[in-house]
């Protein structure tokens, strides 16, 4: 039997092993903006239909409201709070392509550190969903992996135009998807067996920290480049998740 820690580990890295197929679609591939933004607009809607149901709707049978909203509120203050911090040119924009900053001001330092931050709730909550035996859903995997797709294309495209070589691309993302599975595995082995009201408090803090970062990142990227139409995009993202939440029930 596989332990929950490495089997977390495992999930955490899949899901952020998407940030490297889409660094590879930056690189060779010249996706225009607005195709980047439809389908980061369709993750943002898939990800919070996830978050929803998969970690602040299990919550819910584990612990008080009170509980819930104070630990997701805390979560979203904690990443608007670092995210505030972060919010340097170079790392304000990150999943934008045009916006990268010239090679010699731009060292990837600031895309990295954004991108972990975005990665560091989904992945704490997989290592809970995990040790907890709660169900590791395909929709909560399928959101975070779709979510991560348009991140690294457009960065890539955007550090590629500013000087980036393919080898420092390779280590970025790649060094992310790692960093990811370890977070996966520190969620499971320090909270996986905490009592049901500290696993639901840890998982509605990392949920409020997804939906901070969809509202403050993926939502305003996309709307930038489709307008109007993001939302549309969004709530058919939010739809099939909702769909592939009913077919694994």
């Amino acid at each position: 039997m596989i332990p929950a820690w490495l089997e977390a580990g495992f999930w955490g890295f899949i899901a952020s092993s998407a940030l490297l197929i889409g660094a590879l679609l930056g690189w060779f591939i010249r996706f225009p903006p607005k195709a980047v933004a439809y389908v980061m607009a369709f993750g943002s809607g898939i990800l919070v239909a996830a978050l929803s149901f998969e970690l602040v709707g299990e919550a819910l049978a584990q612990a008080s409201v009170l509980w819930i909203a104070g630990g997701f509120m805390g979560g979203a203050l904690v990443f608007s709070l670092v995210n505030h911090r972060l919010n340097s040119p170079g790392v304000k924009h990150r999943k934008r392509s045009h916006t990268q900053q010239p090679a010699a001001e731009n060292t990837g330092v600031a895309i990295a550190a954004g991108t972990l931050l975005d990665g560091i709730p989904e992945s704490i909550a997989i290592g809970l969903l995990v040790a907890s035996g709660g169900k590791l859903s395909l929709a909560t995997i399928a959101a975070i992996f779709i979510s991560n797709i348009p991140e690294a294309l457009s960065s890539t495209a955007g550090m590629r135009r500013a000087g980036r070589s393919g080898w420092f691309m390779l280590r970025l993302w790649g060094g992310i998807a790692f960093c990811s599975g370890v977070f996966a595995i520190l969620g499971a082995v320090f909270f996986g067996a905490a009592p049901l009201q500290v696993k639901a408090l840890i998982t509605c803090v990392a949920a409020g920290g997804i939906f901070a970062m969809v509202v403050e990142t993926m939502i305003p990227e996309a709307f930038a480049e489709t307008h109007e139409m993001s939302g549309l995009i969004a709530a058919l993202g939010f739809v099939v998740a909702v769909a592939l939440q009913a077919l694994e029930a």
